[in-house]
C-alpha cells in the first residue's frame, strides 16, 4: 500500500515541472472515450465525440461554459417577456463560416433545421414547447412559446442544435482533420464579430481531440501523453483503480438521468407487467454501489430521478419497507407460477463496470428462479441498458425518454397522453400531477427497470484546465484551450 501511495505523491511535482516545460505550446490532447473516428459523426443521436466538436464549430443561439451555465453564443444578448412564452434574441454582428453576415433570417433558417434534424426523438419532445421562430429585424429574432419551458435557454445549448450555414457552423473553434483525429483552433474574437482581446495567439492553445477505448485512454493519461479523458462511464469506472490513476485526477459530475434496463422483449414471461415487476424488486441495488465503488451514487426504484424541482411527492420509491430478501421471495412466487424455465438475454456494454453489473443480476435473478444470460451491445436482447445524462433535471425529460416515440421498449399509451397534456398545461401545479400520473402509469407497465442516477467520470491532469464537474456533464472544448496565468 505504501508504495503506490508514495509513487503518486512523488509524480505530482514531475507533472508541474513537465508542464513548465518546452512542452507549453504543444496543443491540449483530449481524449474522448468511444469508437476511433467518431469526432466526426453525423445524425440526430451524436457520440460523446461528436458532441464536442459540434459544440466547438457550431454554436448555436446560446452555448454552455465550462462549468455547465448557459451563456452568449450567436446570440449576444436576450430577452424573456414577462409571461415567459418569448424569447427575443439580439445576434453578435458576425459572420458564417462561408463568409455570409449572420442575419436574422439566416439563423431562423439554421435553427428550424436544426430542430427538424432532431424531430421524431426525444430531444424532439423536449422542444414541443416551440410554436414558432420568427425574424424580428436585421440581427434580432424571437422563439415564441406553447408554455413556459424554465430550462428553454437550456435545451437552446445542447450541441445538436448548434446553427449550421452549408454545413458549416460559426465557431468558436476551427476544425482540421488529422487522419481519425480533430485539431481545433480557437478564432480570434474579432473574426467571430466581438471585441478584439490584446495577446490572443498567446492566451490560447490548439486542442487535438481523438476517441479511445477507455483502456487506451486511461493508458495515455497515465502516460502524460493525455492532458483530458472525457466521456468516463459505469462500464469503466474500475478501470481508474486498476490502473493506478490519483483520484485527485478524477472527476465526477452530479448528473441526473436515466440507468437501468429497457424491456424489449415482450413474448413469454415478459408479456406479463407483474412478470416484468418481479425482476426489478428483486435486484439489490446498494449491493450494486457497493460492487461499483462510487461514493455517494444514488439508487432509486423510481423512473424519475427523486428530489427534481417539479416533483411534488405523490411517487415515492418502491417496495417501501421491505427487504430485499423478502422482495425476491415475492418474485420467486410470481416466477414459479411460471410452467417454464426463465431465461432472459441481457444486452450490456464491455468493461469491468458492466461485468460487476451482471454478477449482481445474475445471482439476484438467479435467486428468484431466473437465469440470466449476457450479450453484447446491439445483440438481440430481451433487456438492454439505458445509460443517459438528463439534458435538464425535470420530470418530462424522463417521460419523453421513456415515451413511445423514443422506442426504448415496452412504453404506455396513457402515459404519453398524459405527458402530452403536460407540455401545453400552463399551470405549474397541474402540469406537476400530470407528469405524477405519467409516471404512476409508466411504473404499473414495468417496461423499465431504474438502478439509480447515471455516472460520469473525466480526468484531468495538472496541465489542464477549463473543465469543471456539473449537473449536465457538459464540457466544452473551448475553454480548455485557455492558458492558466
Amino acid at each position: 500500500m505504501a508504495a503506490p501511495l508514495l509513487r503518486k505523491l512523488l509524480l505530482v511535482p514531475l507533472l508541474a515541472l513537465a508542464a513548465c516545460g518546452g512542452d507549453a505550446d504543444r496543443p491540449v490532447e483530449v481524449a474522448a472515450i468511444g469508437e476511433a473516428g467518431s469526432p466526426f459523426a453525423l445524425g440526430a443521436r451524436l457520440p460523446v465525440a461528436a458532441q464536442l466538436v459540434r459544440s466547438a464549430t457550431a454554436e448555436g443561439l446560446v452555448a454552455f461554459d465550462g462549468q455547465g451555465r448557459v451563456i452568449p453564443a450567436l446570440a449576444d444578448r436576450w430577452i424573456v417577456t414577462d409571461d415567459g412564452l418569448s424569447y427575443i434574441f439580439r445576434l453578435r454582428d458576425g459572420r458564417w463560416a462561408d463568409g455570409t453576415p449572420i442575419t436574422g433570417d439566416n439563423a431562423r433558417t439554421a435553427l428550424n433545421e436544426a430542430i427538424g434534424r432532431v424531430r421524431g426523438t426525444a430531444l424532439g419532445l423536449d422542444l414541443a414547447p416551440i410554436d414558432e421562430v420568427r425574424t424580428m429585424a436585421g440581427r434580432v429574432i424571437e422563439i415564441r412559446l406553447k408554455r413556459q419551458a424554465p430550462d428553454f435557454l437550456q435545451l437552446l445549448a445542447q450541441p445538436e442544435l448548434g446553427l449550421l450555414r452549408r454545413d458549416r457552423g460559426a465557431g468558436p473553434m476551427r476544425l482540421v482533420r488529422q487522419k481519425q483525429s480533430a485539431l481545433l483552433t480557437p478564432i480570434a474574437p474579432e473574426d467571430r464579430g466581438l471585441p478584439q482581446q490584446p495577446d490572443w495567439d498567446q492566451r490560447t492553445r490548439n486542442l487535438r481531440l481523438a476517441a479511445l477505448p477507455a483502456a487506451e485512454a486511461i493508458a495515455r493519461f497515465n502516460a502524460g501523453d493525455a492532458d483530458i479523458v472525457l466521456g468516463g462511464r459505469f462500464e469503466d469506472f474500475p478501470r481508474l483503480d486498476a490502473g493506478g490513476v490519483s483520484r485527485g485526477a478524477i472527476r465526477l459530475d452530479p448528473v441526473a438521468g436515466l440507468f437501468g434496463l429497457a424491456i424489449v422483449g415482450r413474448p413469454g414471461f415478459l408479456s406479463l407487467p407483474e412478470n416484468r415487476e418481479a425482476l426489478s424488486m428483486a435486484i439489490d441495488r446498494e449491493a450494486i454501489e457497493t460492487a461499483l465503488g462510487v461514493g455517494g451514487w444514488t439508487a432509486t426504484t423510481r423512473l424519475v430521478n427523486p428530489g427534481l424541482a417539479d416533483d411534488n411527492g405523490t411517487v415515492g420509491e418502491r417496495w417501501p419497507g421491505r427487504s430485499v430478501a423478502e422482495r425476491q421471495a415475492q418474485a420467486a412466487a410470481r416466477v414459479a407460477r411460471w410452467n417454464n424455465d426463465v431465461q432472459l438475454k441481457v444486452a450490456l456494454p464491455a468493461g469491468p463496470g458492466a461485468d460487476q453489473i451482471f454478477a449482481r443480476l445474475q445471482a439476484d435473478w438467479a435467486a428468484i428462479g431466473v437465469k440470466a444470460i449476457r450479450v453484447a451491445e446491439g445483440a438481440a436482447a430481451d433487456l438492454v441498458m439505458v445509460d443517459t445524462v438528463a439534458r435538464y433535471a425535470r420530470a418530462d425529460w424522463f417521460l419523453n425518454q421513456l415515451s413511445c416515440v423514443a422506442a426504448r421498449g415496452v412504453c404506455d399509451s396513457t402515459a404519453d397522453r398524459l405527458a402530452s397534456q403536460a407540455r401545453t398545461e400552463p399551470d405549474a401545479d397541474k402540469r406537476a400531477e400530470l407528469h405524477a400520473e405519467a409516471e404512476a402509469r409508466l411504473t404499473i407497465a414495468n417496461g423499465f427497470i431504474p438502478l439509480g442516477v447515471p455516472i460520469r467520470w473525466s480526468l484531468v491532469s495538472g496541465r489542464a484546465s477549463g473543465l469543471s464537474p456539473n449537473p449536465w456533464s457538459v464540457h466544452p472544448l473551448m475553454p480548455m484551450t485557455i492558458r492558466t496565468k
